[in-house]
């Protein structure tokens, strides 16, 4: 079958060091598959190379080795700007809206970027079409978030990675977070890189563990709950 993503022995190391240079790899040899229309779940610590992965797939860093696929097509050498094009969209972990507009402009931006009209169905679908006229600089860090993910969809992603999209948000709006991603993962495929392992278990249809760069675990949320290497590095309980 053709797979949404399709990630062949991905590798990436940077440099590190003023007078003696060193390599660190941040990832190391990936392999994984991601169907159409799954929420794809990363878990892993500070460092476990996350971000260093979906910063690879939205072509905001290139590999050092190894292979990224879009719906059959190699993108591995493909920039940024023409990956939006293909339909990846990316959240960013540290907030990347355009600060000294309004949240309504903010999302008109992106939607001209995709080529469509603005709508404020998309403000509505994440919660926050009561703030449009509010300079988004002057949101709440969570408001944020939440209008970061509008302008994800005002791009009309076949693939959306949301980057520790839950970060800010109080427990009410995770609640409806959570029923957001299911409904957009009918339309989309979802990439979901958070640290909340709670968000991850009830959303994602498979999750893929990161340890120092490379796969820990992989597999549905009932049996990365019952891996005991899983559960020895973040769940804080081993079978010893």
């Amino acid at each position: 079958m053709e797979y949404a993503v399709a990630i062949q022995n991905l590798s990436k190391d940077y440099e590190t060091g003023f007078w003696r240079k060193k390599k660190v790899r941040a990832l190391d040899d990936l392999t994984l598959n991601v169907r159409p229309g799954q929420i794809f779940g990363f878990l892993g610590g500070n460092g476990a190379g996350k971000t260093t992965f979906v910063s690879l797939i939205s072509g905001r860093v290139s590999p050092t080795s190894g292979s990224v696929f879009f719906q059959g097509e190699d993108i591995t050498q493909l920039p940024a700007f023409k990956r939006v094009r293909r339909g990846i969209a990316y959240t960013f972990q540290i907030t990347s809206i355009y600060s000294n507009l309004t949240v309504a402009d903010n999302v008109a931006l992106a939607a001209r970027h995709a080529g469509s009209r603005s709508s404020p169905g998309y403000l509505d679908r994440v919660g926050i079409a009561d703030r449009a006229g509010q300079i988004a600089g002057t949101l709440s860090y969570g408001h944020q978030r939440l209008l970061e993910v509008a302008m994800g969809l005002a791009l009309h992603p076949k693939l959306l990675i949301l980057d520790e999209p839950t970060q800010g948000l109080s427990d009410a709006e995770i609640a409806n977070f959570i029923t957001l991603v299911r409904t957009l993962s009918k339309e989309a495929t979802v990439l979901l890189i958070e640290h909340n392992m709670p968000v991850v278990m009830n959303l994602a249809h498979r999750i893929t563990v990161l340890d120092r760069g490379m796969i820990l675990a992989e597999g549905t949320p009932g049996e990365i709950r019952a891996n005991a290497a899983v559960q020895a590095a973040y769940l804080g309980t081993t079978d010893a």
